[in-house]
Order: structure tokens, then sequence, then C-alpha cells
């Protein structure tokens, strides 16, 4: 995985999210992925139950955002950054703000085979 390929599976990422699709959601997980979606969370293993995880927390359909970059990559592991923006309902006004690092390892195909991920949200001023 080259540093373009990494970003395109993040804005993958992204789309899958906004769009919920279970294909599109599948497609960017192995089939014996395991992602950990906190520091203590127990992970979700398998594509099936990450995509039924996904499909069971949605956030409600335009009130949402997200952009994330490569930061560093190495033997497989890649390190990104972004953040995830939440807008109050109808509007584009920020409600909720969030900066977000992922560790995510990928394989031969391009799928990720774990990912893990820390957010912290943006204190209100």
């Amino acid at each position: 995985m080259d540093d373009a390929k990494i970003n395109q599976w993040l804005d993958d990422y992204v789309a899958a999210w906004i769009s919920y699709d279970p294909q599109a959601v599948g497609k960017l997980f192995s089939e014996d992925a395991r992602c950990y979606f906190g520091p203590y969370d127990e992970p979700v293993e398998g594509r099936e139950a990450i995509v039924a995880n996904w499909l069971k927390n949605r956030d409600e359909p335009g009130t949402y955002d997200a952009k994330y970059r490569l930061v560093v990559r190495q033997d497989g592991l890649a390190v990104t950054n972004g953040r995830s923006v939440y807008y109050e309902k109808g509007t584009k006004n920020v409600h909720r703000e969030f900066d977000n690092i992922f560790l995510i390892r990928f394989d031969s195909a391009g799928q990720a085979t774990e990912f893990r991920e820390w957010f912290m949200e943006k204190r209100k001023s």
C-alpha cells in the first residue's frame, strides 16, 4: 500500500460511513479483520461482524462528515489523522468536532486486517 492507496482507503472509509452501504463497508476489511473502536474496547472480529456493527450504530444522515489523511506508514501499518464533525440537525453549524488517530494494518489486497481508533473531542470555548 502506497500513500495514495492509503488515502484512497480513507476516502472510501468516509464514503462507506456516509452511505452505510454494507458492500462498501465490507470492501474495506479483510474476512478476518479486527476492529478496536476505542483503546479499552474488545475487538469486533470478522468482516461480517464489523459490517453489522457499523449498521447498528448509524449516525443520522447529513449530520456529519470527516476527512482523514496518512501521517506515516511502515511495513503494512499506517498511522492516520483526521477530523470528524457533527452538525446541528438541518444545518452545517458544527455541534461537535473530533480529532482522530487510526492505526491500520493492511493486507496485500489493500484491505484492513486490523483497525484501531482513538479520538478526542474538541473543547468548546
